[in-house]
């Protein structure tokens, strides 16, 4: 069994994937941030403008295929539980471009829309 790219020890299918494929929302904010970084390493466009709050969502998203998202680290988080109605998740996303390693680093911010966890946007 290979392990989920969001870093967590459960297969894709029983991790991310059943939120990719629409089966069930991620319940937390952190869950929804771990799930849109396997869709950026799966390239399922989609699912991250489907979970992306309507008011910041890009008309499109196109991915960089040369590029390979290789590992998350959750540095921090506020909110964004079961009870929440907003939350943040501070992260390192680390990738692989052209050869050369690198990471991204953001502090999301999330909010619950109709039940389910948005991306609503990135604090500077």
């Amino acid at each position: 069994m290979t392990s989920c790219p969001c870093g967590l020890t459960a297969s894709y299918a029983a991790c991310c994937g059943r939120f990719h494929d629409g089966r069930l929302a991620a319940p937390t904010a952190e869950l929804l941030m771990r799930s849109r970084f396997s869709a950026f390493a799966v390239g399922d466009t989609a699912y991250l403008l489907r979970t992306w709050h309507p008011g910041t969502r890009p008309r499109r998203l196109d991915l960089d295929p040369d590029q390979e998202w290789t590992r998350l680290e959750i540095l921090g988080r506020t909110g964004g539980g079961l009870l929440h109605a907003e939350g943040t998740v501070e992260f390192r996303a680390h990738y692989r471009h052209h050869g050369r390693d690198g990471f991204l680093e953001e502090h999301s911010r999330f909010r619950r829309e109709d039940g389910h966890w948005v991306y609503l946007d990135a604090e500077a």
